[in-house]
């Protein structure tokens, strides 16, 4: 293995001094049998042969293109590309009529195929195919989402029909589903960050260095780059940069106040959570920046605080975390989140920053003025925000208290639910910030002493049912659901939700799901339930239920018992909640873990037992 490694590691640094391109028919080829294989071992050796042959000017462009995006979510870029647009430019790049397309796609479910198909019998410009580059290919993807204003989509038509008939019937199969972001390779990024450990290393030990690079700057395409150009050494000395936005740190949750306590070593600092927009801002002089949960860049919804930041903060340069809330002029008071929700949108941002002005409570701080603070203990970071945002009109610091004694953190805790917030979290006093992890060092209090599941699950849409009776005919029933398994970088299902729905609710999810629904299982689900059809793992809905249970009807966390009868963990009596019917804010790997839904069960277990 490892010989074989380094013969791949010579022929790669081969090519990239010789400066041999890849060419887009050979990156297919290895799409293709990533198409068809389901083991994430085997799906990993075939992206690390992939990624060993491709070179340092191509390493980023095949890394978006493998994720199915453009650039990274914060650089705002995407295709604009819909069906109907795509079938015209099959039609123009085969020779064929639009319903000719549309009565084969509506046969096969998916309009890479049909486009191979019909490109594999068209007599179209088949003497003048043209062996592209990834570059290449990738270049003209970029062009096309560019194109804007007047005859922008006949122009796009035209681009993307030449490319058509100019490429092979494998190569039109990738060409026409990535922008429609259907490649369905079932590559998470967990599974692109190990391919890449083992193309440029040798092994999968630099996997965590990756990752944690990664964490620091969102953007797999960027990490992958500076691998090939400077070794894992540059990989390993990665920090914070402005203008890329790092990766939120994720909290855990655990019922009860003692058991916080005794996790945080006796003592933590207990802040409220507020329920509104979890916010990201950059600034280096005048230039401000705002990122969501999800590495978007949402500056220009949110002018107010833009202002704010250039007004409140002094510091040349920062990058600092806080909640964004809606709340009223005159008394302060924090409004609920379904009227913060309202600042989330394209048009009339003016007219709704005045009508809603937002607050920022800040919670961390990760860079000031080139430190870089987030490898500070929390109580360093804390300090410095209460200094630069105490007694501020628009950015203030989370109320806080440093509390020992289990009692004061439960009156602490009833005191913000009825001051109307979340809840409250709780924080290791002497931790650093984690990027993009999940730990014990920031703990969520949502409990019950009931036993039952009082707080939130947030689940992926792996499949939907069409119903029966009214429901068949509007063409929707219900949602197959599952959690993230992160050791495995796989969706494992929980749940079946079938009641609930409103009218608007079911027309949205027929709509957006439609769109993206396929015949066979995608390779990143787990799941022995069967729907009526599956979808790509790509919308996060909001749960709530009466209790989680065992079940041998899902995989979530599955195994067996004494008796060796197999069984996985449920959600009993699930119904869909939220002010969005889908979660714009969360992405699959967003969603609730596998071993979050683990430790709730037990924690529900324990929690009922008391009297």
């Amino acid at each position: 293995m490892q010989q074989a490694v380094g013969l791949r590691v010579a022929y790669r640094i081969k090519g990239i001094l010789l400066g041999d391109p890849m060419l887009f028919s050979e990156l297919s080829g290895f799409y293709t049998e990533l198409e068809s294989v389901s083991s994430r071992l085997t799906m990993m050796e075939i992206m690390g042969k992939m990624f060993s042959k491709i070179g340092i000017s191509e390493v980023s462009a095949a890394i978006y293109m493998t994720e199915g995006i453009l650039l990274p979510p914060f650089e705002g870029l995407e295709f604009g590309i819909a069906e109907k647009l795509m079938v015209e430019a099959i039609a123009k790049g085969t020779g064929y009529e639009k319903k000719e397309v549309n009565d084969l796609y509506k046969k096969l479910g998916d309009l890479g195929s049909t486009a191979e198909s019909l490109k594999s019998k068209s007599h179209i410009r088949r003497m003048q195919e043209h062996k592209y580059t990834v570059n290449e290919v990738y270049s003209t993807m970029l062009s096309i989402a560019k194109e804007s204003g007047q005859g922008s989509k006949d122009k796009k038509i035209t681009i993307l029909a030449d490319l058509i008939a100019s490429s092979t019937p494998q190569e039109a199969k990738y060409i026409v589903r990535y922008p429609l972001g259907a490649l369905r390779l079932g590559a998470g990024d967990s599974t692109i960050l190990e391919a890449l450990s083992i193309a440029y290393t040798g092994s999968r030990d630099a996997k965590a260095d990756l990752e944690n690079a990664y964490n620091l700057c969102s953007d797999l395409g960027y990490v992958g780059e500076s691998l090939l150009s400077n070794g894992i050494k540059s990989i390993k000395a990665f920090k914070p940069t402005l203008f890329k936005p790092l990766r939120p740190a994720l909290a855990e949750r655990l019922p009860t106040a003692e058991e916080i306590l005794e996790k945080t070593g006796g003592k933590a600092a207990v802040e409220q959570k507020y329920d509104g927009f979890r916010v990201q801002i950059h600034k280096k002089g005048d230039r401000v920046q705002i990122y969501s949960r999800r590495q978007e860049n949402v500056t220009e919804m949110f002018p107010d605080i833009t202002a704010a930041v250039r007004s409140e903060i002094p510091n040349e340069s920062i990058i600092f975390e806080g909640e964004a809330l809606a709340s009223n002029e005159a008394t302060g008071e924090f409004l609920p989140f379904q009227e913060t929700i309202q600042r989330k949108r394209k048009h009339g941002i003016s007219e709704k920053s005045a009508e809603l002005p937002l607050s920022v409570m800040a919670f961390d701080i990760l860079y000031l003025d080139g430190t870089e603070m987030l490898t500070k203990p929390y109580t360093e970071r804390r300090r410095a925000i209460e200094k630069l945002f105490s007694n501020k009109k628009v950015i203030r610091p989370t109320r806080m208290e440093v509390i020992s004694e289990p009692k004061a953190l439960e009156e602490f805790f009833e005191q913000s639910v009825e001051n109307g917030l979340e809840g409250i979290m709780a924080k290791d006093l002497s931790a650093q910030y984690s990027a993009g992890a999940r730990k014990f060092s920031w703990i969520k209090l949502k409990r019950s002493y009931r036993g039952e599941l009082s707080d939130t699950v947030d689940l992926v849409i792996v499949g939907y049912y069409l119903g029966k009776g009214s429901r068949a005919e509007f063409g929707f029933g219900g949602l197959l659901c599952a959690v993230y398994n992160e050791e495995k970088d796989v969706f494992e299902t929980i749940s079946r939700i079938g009641t609930g729905f409103t009218e608007s609710q079911m027309q949205e999810l027929k709509e957006k799901l439609s769109r993206i629904k396929q015949k066979s299982r995608p390779p990143r689900v787990d799941s022995i339930v069967e729907p009526d059809f599956w979808v790509s793992p790509k919308y996060v809905v909001t749960i709530n239920a009466d209790e989680i249970t065992r079940s041998p009807m899902h995989t979530c966390g599955r195994s067996a018992d004494n008796a060796g009868v197999e069984s996985g963990y449920a959600l009993r009596f699930p119904r869909l909640v939220g002010n969005e019917t889908i979660r714009s804010d969360k992405g699959p790997e967003d969603s609730t873990t596998t071993k979050e839904i683990i430790e709730m069960f037990k924690s529900q277990k324990r929690v009922g037992s008391k009297p």
